[in-house]
This record gives C-alpha cells, structure tokens and sequence, in this order.
C-alpha cells in the first residue's frame, strides 16, 4: 500500500507492480488510469457508468463546492481539453486533494487486483436510517474507488465484488470511528461515493470467477485492498485538516 503522489508534485506516474502495463497517472487536476487491455467494467461513474467496455478511467479533482446540473457535459468538456478519448471512459469527480489517493495491489497465480481510492468523510452518512435526502442532487464524489483485475469475472462476480468493495469501505469507515454528520451514528459511507471495477477477461487466466464475495479468494483480496486504500487515503486527508 501506498501513497504514490504524497509529495505534492502535481505530476507524477506510479506503475503497477502486481499488474505490469497498467498505469496511474497524476496531473495536475486529474487521475488517469490505462490498463495494458481494456475492461470489462461496471461503475457508477457519473460519466461512463453503468455496464460497459472501459479503456481508461479518470478521476477529476474540483472544489467541495462544485455544483452542476450537468457534470457528465463538464467531463465531457474537460477529456477534449486534455486530448482524452470520450468513448470507453469512465469519469468521476471528487473533492479530495489527488495528493492523496492510495494505491494498494496483490497478485496470485489466479489473479491480479490493482486499487486506487480517494476518501475523505466530509458528507459522511449512513444508510438505511431516516435523514434529510433530496429528489435529485450530485456533488463530487467524497470517497471514490477503482478496482482493476487482471482476470476472467463473470458479470455476476463484476456485482459482487462491488458489494465487497462497499463492505470493506463501511468497515474502514466503522474502525476508523467515522459518524454519520447529521445523526452521530456509525457512517456507512459518505453521500457521494463511487465505485468503478474492470476485468481485463484474459484467456491467459485459466480460471473464470463465478463469485467474489468474503468467501472467495477473489473476494478477499479486493475486500483488503479496499479496506487499506480507502484508510489510507482517509488518515491522509485527515491529517491535512488537523
């Protein structure tokens, strides 16, 4: 686990070790993550989501304060800007320092999982109780994941890494002791969080993962990742504000 643009350099490059090729690069407002292939990918990134094939990921850094009735056009505007593709991206946005993104990766002969997350708990909640919500809203995304796996997911398995990666989220959140802003219970999660994970589909994986819940292999490893990044990032971030 690291923190690969800590030092405050607004451009830098960190290459995975787990998975060679793959790529995350720091400039100045944004992140770029390049696989060696592309990915099969779920998220729910505010531009890109839903189900499709991925060749790129960004995670674009604005203010806390960014409102916009409209931030898949303002992504839209700023890939064209940086001379990024438009087709088969997935974009997000978020309000915490880039500096601070973690990355944390494992290989095994079955798989490789790469993880990069930025978190802060600004919006911090927690679901399933009675809050003050809103018919619609976006605001930048407070604790966004990307999780890339070299290796063969079924779309079943793409879902329920999802749920894993959430669960490790809440439980980082839960051992870190963060609250639900509003109510003063534990938080689950922050109002705006976002999730994007990609399967490269290889055949040179002879396995195909049916599952990847806590029971699995596949799931454990990307419940850890998550977990170290997302606190990683967060005690990070935190230690700015103190």
């Amino acid at each position: 686990m690291t923190l690969p643009f800590i030092d405050g350099v607004e451009q830098g490059l960190y290459e995975s070790e787990a998975w060679p090729g793959l790529k995350l690069l720091r400039k100045e407002r944004h992140l770029l993550l390049t696989p060696p292939t592309s990915l099969h990918g779920v998220s729910s990134a505010v531009y890109g989501g839903g189900m499709r094939k991925l060749r790129q990921v960004v995670n674009i850094y604005v203010d806390k304060h960014y409102r916009c009735d409209e931030p898949e056009n303002d992504i839209r505007q700023l890939l064209q800007e940086w001379d990024l593709p438009e087709q088969e991206t997935a974009g997000l946005l978020t309000a915490v320092r880039l500096r601070y993104a973690a990355v944390a990766e494992e290989r095994t002969n079955d798989y490789a999982v790469f993880c990069c997350a930025t978190a802060g708990a600004s919006n911090s909640a927690r679901a399933g109780v009675q809050r003050t919500t809103f018919p619609a809203l976006w605001t930048p995304g407070t604790i966004n994941i990307l999780l890339a796996v070299d290796g063969r997911m079924t779309d079943a398995a793409l879902v329920n890494a999802v749920i894993t990666a959430t669960e490790a989220k809440t439980a980082a959140l839960q051992d870190l002791g963060v609250l639900d802003a509003e109510n003063g219970l534990a938080a689950t999660g922050t109002t705006t969080d976002a999730v994007v994970l990609g399967a490269s589909q290889r055949a040179d994986w002879p396995l195909l993962h049916a599952y990847a819940g806590t029971a699995t292999d596949l799931g454990g490893t990307v419940g850890r990742l998550v977990y170290a990044a997302v606190g990683e990032s967060l005690c990070a971030a935190a230690g700015e504000r103190r």
